[in-house]
């Protein structure tokens, strides 16, 4: 078995988000001491935002897992100084605990390969040290990487490229695929890391026979603990080893050995794998449902007051809406999800806007082409001196709050305050 003390954990997503909260702080937890923690940016090195997102994982570190964060900031192998490279290795070499998160795996790759980085990455690891490796980072970690954007994005054909391969130096032969069970696309697939099953298919093919696709659901980690030999399955969703057209699951909360990852033919319970739905819609995602529920509720509460002109319960539903919104970045839901919402809460506020702005300014205004042609009619039946039937007409306006005063120049009118 190759040698290691450590922990490698590899997250499919959220690992800034309360589903992740718990497995920080167990990790940090299981160590001796105080345990070094650092972020690494390189991922985000080439984003304008790169220092927003390492100061919003010190602050998710200070906050919620109670325990500091330092920076080793490596943004660009090119445009980063000797001396800013060497403080970033530096602060690596001493670190007991290394989280690697969003941005791009091969703008990474590009900056890491010819590096000390993989290198100490892999040391940190046989030294008793923890390695995490979240959505853009985990897919580096694997002996090829799936170039996401490349092709989701820019419409390159399917391929891989090398990965830095820091899983085959623990004897472990595979791909990372995060996003496993994503269902951004809505109306089209985009499981498997936005790939969706069809160039999925295609993407699998082109490995070689003895590399196996390991998959993590969003939300989900797989912590490999390399003293014990086992992996445990934490967060909501579930990982996917997949070999040839075989699968084997394995929902959260559970423990394996990892010469399964190993590829030792040790474990029963495989698959085929099933047939292509065509569609993301029916992956379940257990957590984010209650909050989506809560958003599409209210919606639904808005539409309705307004059709029924109630005032009160759509300007409630408004501001139920935005606290929830509020209390879901408190609670570190999604920040694609809490977009989402705040996407939904601004075109409520137009359709109430537009509303208004059809909505005539005061009754008067609404009232005055009724009024208007009613006592047309009236001063009619007056021309004729059929003052009983003007009478009609005055009085059924009484009754209706509108008062006619007849005036030389004629009626005018005004509705009673």
């Amino acid at each position: 078995m190759p040698p290691g003390n450590g922990k490698i954990v590899i997250m499919g997503s959220g690992e800034l988000t309360a589903t992740m909260v718990e497995v920080h702080k167990s990790l940090l937890a299981g160590g001796t001491g105080r345990p070094k923690a650092t972020f690494l940016d390189t991922p985000a090195g080439f984003q304008l935002n790169v220092d927003q997102i390492s100061q919003k994982a010190v602050e998710y570190f200070r906050v919620h897992i109670q325990h500091p964060l330092t920076i080793a900031s490596f943004k660009s192998g090119e445009q980063t100084s000797d001396f800013e490279a060497e403080q970033a290795f530096h602060i690596l070499r001493k670190s007991d605990y290394v989280l690697i998160g969003p941005g791009s795996p091969t703008y990474a790759l590009r900056q890491w390969i010819g590096s000390p980085v993989p290198e100490i990455l892999a040391q940190r690891i046989k030294s008793g040290g923890c390695l995490v490796a979240a959505s853009a980072a985990a897919l580096t970690v694997g002996c090829f990487t799936l170039p996401v954007y490349e092709i989701y994005k820019v419409g390159q054909d399917v391929h891989w490229v090398d990965g830095m391969d820091i899983l085959g130096q623990f004897g472990f032969n595979v791909v990372i695929v995060p996003h496993w069970n994503n269902a951004e696309g809505g109306t089209h697939d985009t499981r498997f890391c936005f790939m969706g099953a069809p160039r999925f298919r295609k993407l699998q093919a082109l490995l070689p026979d003895d590399i196996s696709v390991f998959g993590l659901d969003e939300h989900t980690a797989c912590i490999l603990d390399l003293v014990s030999n086992q992996a445990e399955i934490r967060g909501i969703g579930r990982a996917i080893l997949r070999r040839f057209d075989s699968e084997l699951i394995f929902e959260t909360g559970t423990q394996f050995s990892l010469d399964i990852l190993r590829g030792e033919n040790v474990a029963s319970g495989w698959k085929p794998v099933p047939a292509d739905t065509g569609s993301s819609a029916n992956i379940s995602r257990p957590k984010e449902n209650s909050f989506w529920d809560s958003i599409n509720s209210l919606e639904a509460r808005f539409r309705s007051a307004l059709e029924d002109h109630n005032p009160n319960q759509s300007t409630n539903a408004l501001l139920e809406l935005d606290h929830t919104i509020w209390q879901a970045h408190q609670d570190l839901e999604n920040e694609e999800f809490i977009t989402q919402a705040r996407d939904t809460l601004r075109e409520l506020m137009v359709l109430l806007g537009n509303r208004l702005a059809d909505a005539p300014g005061d009754k008067s205004t609404y009232l005055a082409p009724l009024v208007e042609t009613l006592l047309v009619l009236r001063q009619q039946f007056r021309d004729k001196k059929q003052w009983q039937d003007a009478d009609i007409i005055r009085a059924s306006l009484q009754k209706a709050d509108i008062v006619v005063e007849d005036t030389p120049n004629g009626a005018r009118w005004q509705v009673k305050s």
